[in-house]
């Protein structure tokens, strides 16, 4: 199994809320959901409603933000993913192709392209 990830970070819901009965009574900081999400790697939704089944009293309200915010986050990566892609497809599209050349560096005054030949390619690959 993964020997360098503790414990905790692998564990799944039943056995978090079974470790934390445990956890809690040793807990010094401030805020429960802020510790238990560390602790335990898991997002804010998640610590605030396994608290909740483990009787701490925690407010809808943050609940509804908690998800909200990981909504947006989520938005967000998948906005910039999207736009990485975009970004290498119009690099590939600037890079010229043919049948016989892997990529074309120019042409010549006659019109005549030159640049690397897919034999080319395939001889370095072979090396």
């Amino acid at each position: 199994m993964s020997k360098g990830v503790p414990r905790r970070l692998r564990m799944n819901r039943a056995a978090r809320l079974q470790s934390a009965k445990h956890w809690l009574p040793t807990y010094e900081g401030r805020d429960p959901v802020k510790g238990y999400r560390n602790w335990y790697g898991v997002s804010t939704a998640c610590a605030i409603i396994e608290l909740r089944q483990l009787g701490i009293k925690i407010d809808e309200q943050r609940l509804i933000q908690a998800k909200r915010t990981e909504e947006s986050k989520a938005k967000q990566r998948s906005r910039k993913r999207q736009q990485r892609a975009e970004k290498y497809l119009a690099a590939d599209e600037l890079l010229e192709s043919d049948e016989t050349f892997a990529y074309i560096a120019g042409y010549t005054e006659w019109g005549f392209p030159y640049g690397i030949t897919w034999e080319e390619v395939e001889a370095e690959n072979d090396l």
